[in-house]
């Protein structure tokens, strides 16, 4: 069972490997510095946040901070967990008091700690461990900050440069709240992801509608039956937060034809995904065999084309099967001069035919298209994944705007 303690208190650890975390209260960011005797960072190195996720001892990941007590060098005395409202103008008091959590790696929790008396706090030190003689021990600390994250990180000793900035302006959306703590917490570190790659290509605050597009021939069968394609639709959720006006995701699934399914919002994505991913029958009033299991891309191509007025990102998964080339590459130079971005995401080790060649294709005002191929999107991280599909949206962007595809 785990031992409540309140604040000041402190117990010993009897695992030397813990997991630090926060539940409840308003949507929050979790992060760690690892100071010396002088109560200071050694470097930046000892800051560890959604940017730089990891330090000797410490790594930052979607269930909390997991820390090796063995792994963390002799000269750090403390390690000390800080929470941090996620969406600007927000307070700890305008929800009820956050718990922090110590738990050993197979989650059973060891100590939990609420924290109180907060009220319009944005940051607070929730938990410290430290050293006494040769053991660690954990510290209920609850210490609000009164000049925010940037004097904090500041007065630890840590170079804060343009990176607090960049923490308070990532996107906020409707529905966030409705998430349970846990499900905030991965789509934040999804979000930040996400904005990364825009801020590194210099197009952090572009807006955008995103348009997914899934196929859903019988060759997908397995990924959809294993649960690829539903976390597919999770892990995009994060890019529409990011660039979309309203946050959210449009998306149709195609084989011979194609259909058009309800929007998704960040609150409705897991429900989404169990109502509207099926390769056959009738589910909330759409005939899924009608739809067809073989693929022509032409029509689902065709039908978003004719919806084009404003800056949109395309975000085209399939299993290969492009079978009319000449048409498809002819739709794509018809399509350069339209205001969206194609990028077509390879799924499985499959024959994808003239996605290969999108890059070299001639005869277009710009280059409007992109493709990658992954032999299991599973394996591949968040920061790679986004990296990999935002990374030529922002040149396109560049050069649709010079040509006068979109405005200025």
């Amino acid at each position: 069972m785990a031992a409540a303690l309140v604040k000041g208190q402190n117990a010993g650890l009897v695992s030397g490997e813990v997991v630090l975390s926060v539940r409840g209260g308003v949507a929050a960011d979790l992060s760690a510095l690892l100071v010396t005797d002088a109560g200071k960072v050694r470097s930046d190195a000892d800051f560890v946040f959604f940017n730089q996720p990891q330090a000797p001892g410490v790594r930052l990941d979607g269930t909390g901070l997991e820390v090796s007590l063995s792994d963390v060098p002799g000269e750090i005395a403390q390690i000390r967990a800080v929470v941090t409202v996620a969406a600007q103008g927000d307070t700890f008091g305008k929800a009820a008091a956050p718990v922090a959590l110590v738990a050993d790696r197979a989650g059973n929790v060891l100590h939990e700690y609420v924290i109180d008396g907060l009220a319009d706090e944005s940051v607070v030190i929730a938990l410290e461990l430290y050293r006494r003689g040769q053991e660690w021990k954990v510290r209920a600390v609850g210490q609000g900050y009164a000049g925010g994250f940037a004097d904090l990180v500041t007065d630890h000793g840590v170079s804060v440069a343009d990176e607090p900035e960049v923490v308070a302006e990532v996107r906020t959306v409707p529905g966030e709240a409705a998430l349970s703590f846990e499900k905030r917490q991965k789509l934040d570190m999804r979000k930040r992801e996400v904005a990364k790659v825009l801020i590194d290509k210099s197009a952090f605050g572009t807006r955008a509608r995103v348009v997914l597009v899934i196929d859903k021939t019988g060759s997908m069968q397995k990924m959809y039956n294993v649960g690829t394609v539903h976390r597919v639709v999770e892990r995009m959720v994060p890019v529409a937060t990011q660039l979309d006006d309203d946050g959210t995701l449009e998306a149709y699934l195609y084989a011979l034809t194609y259909a058009k399914l309800p929007d998704i919002t960040v609150a409705s994505a897991e429900q989404w995904a169990k109502t509207h991913l099926h390769l056959k029958g009738t589910h909330a009033g759409i005939d899924y065999d009608a739809i067809g299991g073989r693929n022509d891309e032409l029509p689902i191509m065709r039908a978003i084309i004719d919806t084009l007025t404003e800056p949109t990102l395309v975000l085209f998964f399939t299993d290969g099967g492009f079978a009319k080339k000449r048409e498809i590459a002819a739709l794509m130079r018809e399509a350069a001069h339209l205001p969206a971005f194609w990028q077509f995401i390879g799924l499985g080790k499959a024959n994808f035919g003239v996605l290969r060649t999108l890059d070299e294709l001639d005869g277009r005002i710009v280059d409007n298209a992109g493709f990658f191929a992954l032999d299991d999107i599973d394996k591949v991280d968040d920061a790679e994944l986004y990296r990999l599909l935002l990374s030529e949206f922002p040149d396109w962007l560049r050069a649709a705007r010079t040509a006068g595809i979109v405005g200025s």
